[in-house]
């Protein structure tokens, strides 16, 4: 059982335990997308969101398309399609209710991220979604962000974690299938392998 009377619980207790931060880690955060922010969203496939429900809880969600498919509209808006997915909705019905929005971005290749923050509004112009088709297919709305602040993040996590270099990388065998964990974390009447099946005839043919 651990002692909470060693528990860090102020501001000032915090900073005593480490190092001021440099003077480049404080001057390095933006209002604004500058151009070597907007060419490392233009690259990157892959984001996470972070947004915050009614009750204070946080949720964040990952969304990934090819290199691109976020518009970077000017210095300060990005346009993210919503596409088609388990239609919980977690993120938009937080945004109807807090429009507060974070992000963080990765570009394979490379160990630093690109980390945003701002607020967000859901759009559902069909005339703006028409430029996140992808295959045909328009994404039903968009999340509209406004930046407030930007900055890259050094790459000491990706280092250490070795994300780009498969040396972590598992055997898929090495965990349960998704239907398998499914099954076993809900009442679906379905079997795991069936669940298995329609999962990946999503991951194959819906996926937009």
């Amino acid at each position: 059982m651990s002692d909470k009377s060693k528990n860090v619980t102020s501001a000032e207790e915090l900073r005593s335990m480490y190092k001021e931060p440099s003077v480049v880690a404080q001057e390095k955060v933006l209002t604004e997308l500058d151009e070597h922010c907007q060419k490392m969203i233009s690259l990157s496939p892959f984001a996470c969101l972070a947004t915050t429900a009614a009750d204070g809880s946080l949720d964040i969600s990952p969304r990934g398309d090819p290199p691109g498919s976020i518009k970077v509209l000017n210095s300060s808006e990005l346009l993210i399609a919503d596409r088609y997915g388990n239609n919980r909705l977690d993120t938009l019905t937080n945004l109807t209710l807090n429009p507060e929005i974070a992000l963080i971005f990765l570009v394979p290749g490379m160990i630093e991220t690109l980390r945003v923050s701002g607020h967000a509004e859901i759009i559902s112009d069909e005339e703006r979604l028409e430029t996140c088709v992808i295959d045909g297919k328009r994404p039903p709305t968009g999340i509209l962000v406004h930046v407030h602040r930007a900055f890259l993040q050094c790459g000491k996590a990706l280092k250490r974690s070795a994300l780009w270099e498969g040396t972590y990388q598992i055997e898929r065998t090495d965990l349960a299938s998704f239907g398998t964990i499914l099954k076993d974390q809900t009442n679906s009447q379905l079997s795991a392998d069936e669940l298995d099946c329609s999962i990946d005839d999503a991951y194959r043919n819906k996926l937009y």
